[in-house]
């Protein structure tokens, strides 16, 4: 298959669906604080960077903008995502070699560094592919950007089965895995992500399809999560549960293959001229001193300043939560994977929810940060 909007988009979803360890904090953090001699306030404190890690994209966003302006890459997006494969690794790496003892002790701040540099790689996989989405669907931009956030969401629980498959009661060697399972992924599929917005008008199809897999996705993980809490999972369960879950997450590889074929067989060129303008549109990039000089800019900052925090500090404390409610580390877990799994709703209904009601009422999509907050 040629590459084409819909082989990107497959593409990073598949990334996405990699890439959220920053959610699967609280499987590690207890191995991270007794290993390291951490309390909770230095545990708290190394946390901090990890969010400010993972929301501080103006370097991914920078460079996104660098490589698509030089005509020395191509149409190739591999430099960003490569930034972010070598962070990745480099700062899981580390904590992993930490938390083992095969290097000394590190310094709080080195620590804190560590942190920071796995954390900041999700913004160049997560810039470029919601970026990608965007400049590919045009028409359909909020359900794009709540399909590619959404798998992000649900990486988390992703990640977490895996880890339950292969290595389950060993948070150390989760470590390890997300050092090395993420970097691979994003290097295996970084040469299919292009922008290439095609002449067609059936887009909105393929997208619920993608959208309906995703749902799926998110249903299953939190049946065989809950049924993981109630019984014990044997091996064979784990692995026959987890290869299921994988299929599934190949699937959308088939909405791709679709959608290509109807493409190939019914070019609309009545849309050409629209699509061409939204092409047009698409390419008029602010640079980032031209952005902070507008309005939206600074509301949007403000707001995002304002809403993140409590989901942020919930996501560093559930272990401690747990823990103060007397749960198990399988409970402990389960509420781990189960937040993944409404980070992916919220994400995800955000995205297409605003899309039908710009679409149907011309509503605007800022409403809905209200009403969610």
């Amino acid at each position: 298959m040629e590459h084409s909007k819909w082989l990107a988009t497959v593409a990073s979803i598949w990334i996405q669906c990699s890439c959220g360890a920053s959610y699967t904090f609280g499987i590690y953090s207890a191995a991270l604080k007794s290993s390291q001699g951490y309390d909770q306030s230095t545990l708290d404190t190394i946390s901090v960077f990890k969010d400010i890690g993972a929301n501080i994209g103006v370097l991914a966003g920078l460079l996104y903008s660098a490589v698509t302006s030089s005509s020395r890459f191509g149409s190739g997006l591999w430099p960003v995502y490569l930034a972010g494969a070598v962070q990745y690794f480099a700062g899981y790496f580390l904590m992993w070699l930490s938390v083992t003892g095969v290097i000394d002790r590190p310094h709080v701040w080195l620590m804190c560094l560590f942190m920071f540099m796995a954390a900041h790689a999700q913004t160049f996989f997560n810039t470029t592919n919601v970026v990608v989405a965007v400049r590919n669907f045009p028409d359909y931009s909020g359900t794009s950007v709540g399909i590619m956030k959404g798998f992000l969401g649900l990486s988390g629980a992703i990640l977490i089965q895996i880890y339950h498959m292969l290595f389950d009661g060993n948070p150390t060697t989760f470590l390890l895995v997300l050092a090395v399972f993420p970097t691979l992924v994003s290097l295996a599929l970084m040469s299919f992500v292009h922008a290439n917005p095609s002449n067609t008008s059936n887009d909105k199809p393929h997208l619920n399809r993608f959208s309906l897999i995703a749902l799926s996705i998110a249903a299953y993980l939190m049946i065989i999560i809950i049924f993981q809490n109630v019984v014990t999972f044997p091996s064979w369960a784990h692995i026959l549960t987890t290869t299921i879950l994988v299929i599934m997450t190949l699937s959308p590889l088939q909405v791709a293959l679709t959608a290509q074929r109807s493409e190939q067989r019914s070019p609309s060129p009545v849309m050409a001229p629209l699509i061409t303008t939204l092409e047009d549109q698409n390419e008029v990039e602010m640079s980032p001193l031209q952005a902070m000089g507008t309005i939206n800019f600074w509301l949007l900052f403000l707001a995002m300043i304002c809403v993140l925090g409590s989901g942020l500090a919930t996501i560093n404390n559930i272990t401690q939560i747990g823990e103060s409610l007397d749960y198990s580390t399988v409970e402990i877990n389960t509420m781990v994977s189960l937040w993944s799994i409404w980070n992916f709703l919220g994400r995800f209904g955000g995205g297409y929810v605003s899309d039908l009601f710009l679409h149907r009422y011309g509503g605007g999509r800022p409403l809905f940060i209200s009403l969610t907050q």
